[in-house]
């Protein structure tokens, strides 16, 4: 029997959560230890320098990784192990997971923002060297030292892009001069992020293929919640909610436009569609995910989303939400700082998690109610320009807003990129 069937065999699950300080990170290492699991959260809390760096912050205060375990402690009863480490450090990747052989490892920790990787060589360079290096280190290390671990990688809805053609799960059969395979679904990525993405993915179908790992890849969509049960025990235990062009993500961005009455920004003609989600859909897909682990030799691909919008139609449910509590807004269509298809056929499978047995929470209106009001009740600590201009275009780089907000350098005082892990991997949560 292997170390996964015994641990499936017991119901409990020896479980690393890298990323762990993030928007997604957080509330997944929270849910798996209600559950029971033996939860170890992994992190280098470089996004808060990110943070600092960009001059963005998260509306939601965050406190501290400590305080955060030992609040969920005193609440549950139960033990998060905390661990301050960097994927980029191999040493450091080798030694967590020999010291913890992990049943599962569930991958967030990456640079996980589109316009951050867009911002200059600089941000291009760190997003392709921290996801990219940071990955790999952590493939060997499950290769020399765990290796039945099931790893549940984070992906994109972003790798596939906008192809005039239905997107499957991951593969498409494809007929060429009269022979056919199951090939790799073409990826069309529209970022250095998205890019980041497709290599990860890419070398772990690799490392599947050549060493037996087992590893599941979650092409995620745009999330959107703050409510999880655990997140909301108490104020030290909130998640990130980030509302400006850089880490925040358009509905977001929308939702607190309207809570102070300024017009819904969309970028664009606005038929820009993608897949969204309820954060408490995003940890039951990962926990189904681990609870059915993918085979060995096995790279199992899933596209992790509930429901397809555009922008346009997102705009109008925050306008319908807002007219609700008595309150009037309008849409206001601002140049668009990406280069992409504004209006174009979209059409994502999504049933393997379904089959899985996922019971999704699908967008409502008392949802978005829900957010415009919990922003409403922080409007003082809204930053007006960060919420109504984009500070990143895709063809010039950082632009007149970054570079008044950006206070310090990429460059350590050795004179080397600052790289590591995000400590969030909800890759598609930018705003579009």
């Amino acid at each position: 029997m292997t170390r996964m069937q015994m641990a499936q065999s017991r119901g409990t699950l020896k479980v690393m959560v890298l990323g762990a300080d993030g928007y997604l990170g957080w509330p997944m290492s929270l849910h798996l230890s209600a559950l029971g699991h033996q939860v170890t959260a992994v992190d280098n809390l470089v996004r808060r320098q990110w943070d600092e760096h960009g001059g963005t912050r998260s509306l939601a205060p965050i406190r501290s990784m400590e305080r955060r375990v030992a609040t969920w402690q005193a609440l549950s009863g139960r033990y998060i192990q905390w661990a301050q480490a960097d994927l980029c450090d191999h040493e450091a990747v080798y030694d967590l997971i020999g010291r913890h052989r992990p049943d599962a490892v569930i991958h967030f920790a990456e640079q996980r923002s589109a316009p951050f990787s867009m911002v200059d060589r600089e941000h291009a360079v760190l997003t392709q060297m921290n996801n990219v290096l940071g990955t790999l280190n952590l493939l060997f290390a499950l290769h020399e030292l765990a290796p039945d671990c099931h790893l549940v990688k984070l992906g994109t809805m972003g790798e596939y892009g906008t192809p005039n053609i239905d997107i499957e799960e991951g593969y498409l059969e494809v007929e060429h001069n009269g022979r056919r395979d199951r090939l790799p679904y073409p990826k069309q990525p529209g970022s250095f992020y998205h890019l980041s993405k497709v290599h990860d993915s890419h070398n772990i179908m690799f490392a599947c293929r050549i060493w037996g790992l087992r590893a599941t890849d979650l092409n995620q969509g745009v999330v959107y919640g703050l409510a999880t049960p655990e997140c909301g025990r108490h104020p030290d235990l909130q998640t990130r909610f980030d509302y400006d062009s850089v880490w925040g993500t358009a509905l977001n961005r929308f939702c607190a436009q309207a809570a102070i009455g300024e017009p819904l920004t969309v970028y664009g003609k606005g038929g820009q569609t993608r897949g969204y989600l309820d954060i408490r859909d995003t940890l039951a897909c990962i926990t189904l995910a681990l609870e059915h682990p993918a085979d060995p030799g096995e790279f199992r691909v899933f596209n992790q989303f509930t429901e397809q919008f555009s922008l346009n139609e997102l705009a109008e449910k925050v306008l319908a939400a807002r007219a609700k509590l008595g309150l009037q807004t309008r849409v206001e269509h601002l140049p668009n700082p990406r280069v992409e298809n504004e209006d174009h056929y979209y059409n994502a499978k999504h049933q393997g998690l379904l089959d899985l047995g996922l019971q999704p929470h699908l967008l409502e209106e008392t949802l978005l109610e829900g957010l415009i009001t919990w922003v409403e009740e922080r409007v003082g600590d809204l930053d007006p320009v960060l919420l109504q201009r984009p500070s990143v275009d895709w063809r010039t780089g950082g632009n007149a807003v970054w570079r008044r907000y950006a206070t310090q350098s990429l460059e350590a005082p050795g004179g080397v990129l600052a790289l590591g892990e995000a400590g969030d991997g909800s890759v598609e949560e930018v705003a579009i």
